[in-house]
């Protein structure tokens, strides 16, 4: 099971490179994937879709306010929604582990991992 997870990490570490044209911090990442559970096995569930509001809204509401501990206000959309487009609006893969990873990174919060 952990090489199929290892397997994913290197495809998150991947587009981190690609997408978004960072050197990955592998030890950041791995706590993300762990963090996310089975959840990163699933199709669906490991996936991140940018144009479902309600979608977004679950990033939020779960990942920064509850997870990250941050507080609510326009920030927090407007950092999502430049996660998402930098990701690209035509890539249809947006990795949910990826996309906590850069918003982890993005509001410095990085420490909740450790």
């Amino acid at each position: 099971m952990s090489s199929r997870r290892d397997n994913l990490i290197q495809q998150y570490a991947a587009d981190i490179k690609d997408k978004f044209g960072q050197i990955p911090d592998m030890d950041l990442l791995t706590k993300v994937a762990i963090g996310l559970g089975p959840a990163i096995y699933n199709s669906d569930a490991s996936k991140v879709s940018g144009t479902d509001s309600s979608e977004l809204e679950t990033v939020k509401n779960n990942f920064l306010l509850k997870k990250l501990g941050l507080t609510d206000g326009p920030h927090l959309m407007e950092g999502i929604n430049g996660v998402i487009s930098t990701y690209g609006t035509s890539e249809r893969n947006k990795h949910r582990a990826v996309v906590y990873y850069i918003l982890a990174k993005h509001f410095k919060k990085e420490s909740v991992y450790n």
